[in-house]
C-alpha cells in the first residue's frame, strides 16, 4: 500500500505552513489598502508557483511543491486542495437564506432575474458568436457548454465580498442594501445549480449523465434537503446544542452532513461541490443555528481552508505567461456591462431611482471569491483554458476592487436614513 515517506510529510508539511503564513501576511498588508484578504492569498499563490519562484529559483519550488514530480506528495495536496474548496461551497451556502430572498418581494425579484438574465445572455452570446476570441473550437459539445459556463461566469455574484462593501458602506440593513443582497443570493443558489448541471452533462462532476436525469437529481436531491433535511436539522440541532459538549457538537454535526451530502452528489454524478452548498443552505437557514457557532465555522473555514485554496491556484498556473489582454479585455467588458446594466435594470424595473439602481448594478458586479472558485473548478475539468482561468480571475479582482468607489459615486445618500429596516 503506497503511503507517505517520512520525507513526503515533511515537504507536505513545509508546504502548507508556507502557505497559511505567507497568506497571512500578506493579506494583513492588503488590509491597509483595503483590498479583499483574497488579494493576498492569490499573490502568494503567484510568488510560490510558476510565474516567479518556478522562473526564478526552481530548485526550491520543486522542493517546496513536487506538484509533478512526488505523486505521493501530489495527491495528498490535490486532496487537501479539494476539501478545500467543498468547505468554501459549504460556508458560502451558510450566507445563503431563503427567507431573506422571498421577503424584498417586487424589486428583489426584479433585481434578480435582471442581474442573472442579461449577464448570462452576454456571456453565452459572446462565447458561443465569438469562440475564437476565447481560442475555443465552434461546433462541438464542448463548445455549447463552454457558452454555458461563460454565461455562467458572467452571472454569479460574490455574497461575502458585497456583504463586506455593504457594511463598510453602513448600507446592509437598509433597503438598498437587503434588496442587493437578496439579489446576490439568488444569483449564487441559481448560478451553481447551473454549474452542476454543466459539470454533470459534460461528464465532469463523476459519471457522465444524461440530461434529464441530471435535472431530475439536482431538483430532488435540491429539494429533499431544503424541506425535509431542513427540518431534520431544525429538530436535532436543539438536541445537539444542549445535550453534546458545545461547540464540539455542532461542529461535528455540521462538517459531517457537508461531507456527508458532498459524497452523496459526487456519487450520484454530480460534483461534490453541490452536495456541500446545499447542506450549507440547509444548515445556515435553520433559526436554531447559534450565530456564536455559525462565526466559529466562518472562521475555521476562512483562515485554513480558503487560503490553501486561493493560494494553490498560484500555483498551477503561469499568470505571466498566459495572460491574453484580447481575453482579459473581452471578458472585463462583458462582464461590467451585462451585471451592471442587468441588475440596473432590474432594480429600477422593482421601483428604485435611477441613482440607487445603478448603484445596485455596480454593487452586484463584485465577483471575488465565488467567480475564482468557478474558474477554477472549471479549468481542472477542462472545461476552460488557462489563459481564459486567468482573464477571469483579472476579472473577479478587479470588479471586487471597482464595486464599493463606484457604488459609493451613485448611491442616494438622502434616500438612505429612510430606508433603514
Amino acid at each position: 500500500m503506497a503511503k507517505l515517506t517520512h520525507s513526503d510529510l515533511i515537504t507536505l508539511l513545509l508546504a502548507i505552513s508556507t502557505m497559511l503564513i505567507l497568506s497571512r501576511i500578506l493579506a494583513e498588508f492588503g488590509k491597509r489598502w483595503k483590498l479583499p484578504m483574497v488579494m493576498g492569498e492569490l499573490m502568494v499563490g503567484i510568488i510560490l508557483g510558476p510565474t516567479i519562484l518556478g522562473t526564478f529559483a526552481p530548485g526550491i519550488s520543486a522542493y517546496l511543491f513536487p506538484l509533478k514530480t512526488n505523486e505521493h506528495v501530489s495527491i495528498a495536496l490535490d486532496g487537501i486542495f479539494s476539501l478545500s474548496v467543498i468547505m468554501l461551497l459549504f460556508v458560502a451556502g451558510m450566507e445563503v437564506q431563503l427567507a431573506t430572498v422571498l421577503r424584498q418581494g417586487r424589486a428583489a425579484i426584479s433585481t434578480g432575474l435582471g442581474s442573472m438574465l442579461l449577464p448570462f445572455a452576454t456571456g453565452f452570446g459572446v462565447a458561443w458568436y465569438f469562440p475564437e476570441w476565447f481560442g475555443s473550437a465552434a461546433g462541438t459539445q464542448m463548445h455549447f457548454l463552454f457558452a454555458l459556463f461563460m454565461g455562467t461566469a458572467m452571472s454569479i455574484s460574490a455574497l461575502p465580498v458585497i456583504a463586506r462593501i455593504l457594511m463598510d458602506m453602513n448600507l446592509f440593513r437598509t433597503n438598498i442594501g437587503m434588496i442587493i443582497i437578496a439579489s446576490a443570493m439568488f444569483n449564487d443558489l441559481v448560478g451553481w445549480l447551473i454549474f452542476s448541471f454543466i459539470l454533470s452533462v459534460g461528464g465532469m462532476g463523476g459519471a457522465k449523465g444524461d440530461v434529464g436525469y441530471t435535472i431530475l437529481y439536482i431538483l430532488s436531491f435540491g429539494a429533499f434537503m431544503l424541506f425535509i433535511g431542513r427540518r431534520i436539522i431544525d429538530r436535532v440541532l436543539p438536541w445537539v446544542q444542549t445535550r453534546l459538549s458545545w461547540p464540539g457538537g455542532v461542529l461535528a454535526l455540521s462538517l459531517g452532513l457537508c461531507l456527508l451530502c458532498a459524497a452523496f452528489t459526487e456519487s450520484i454524478g454530480l460534483h461534490a461541490i453541490l452536495g456541500a452548498f446545499i447542506a450549507g443552505i440547509a444548515i445556515g437557514d435553520s433559526v436554531h443555528l447559534r450565530e456564536q457557532a455559525r462565526e466559529i465555522i466562518h472562521q475555521f473555514v476562512t483562515n485554513f481552508f480558503a487560503p490553501l485554496f486561493f493560494v494553490s491556484i498560484g500555483l498551477k498556473v503561469n499568470f505571466v505567461e498566459h495572460f491574453d489582454w484580447l481575453i482579459v479585455g473581452v471578458v472585463l467588458v462583458i462582464a461590467f456591462i451585462g451585471k451592471v446594466i442587468g441588475a440596473g435594470a432590474g432594480a429600477r424595473i422593482g421601483g428604485l431611482s435611477k441613482r440607487n439602481a445603478i448603484a445596485v448594478g455596480f454593487g452586484l458586479n463584485a465577483r471575488g471569491a465565488m467567480e475564482i472558485i468557478l474558474g477554477k473548478l472549471a479549468f481542472e475539468a477542462g472545461l476552460i483554458s488557462q489563459p481564459v482561468f486567468v482573464a477571469l480571475v483579472v476579472m473577479a479582482l478587479i470588479t471586487s476592487i471597482a464595486s464599493g468607489p463606484l457604488m459609493r459615486r451613485f448611491v442616494d445618500e438622502v434616500s438612505v436614513p429612510n430606508a433603514k429596516a
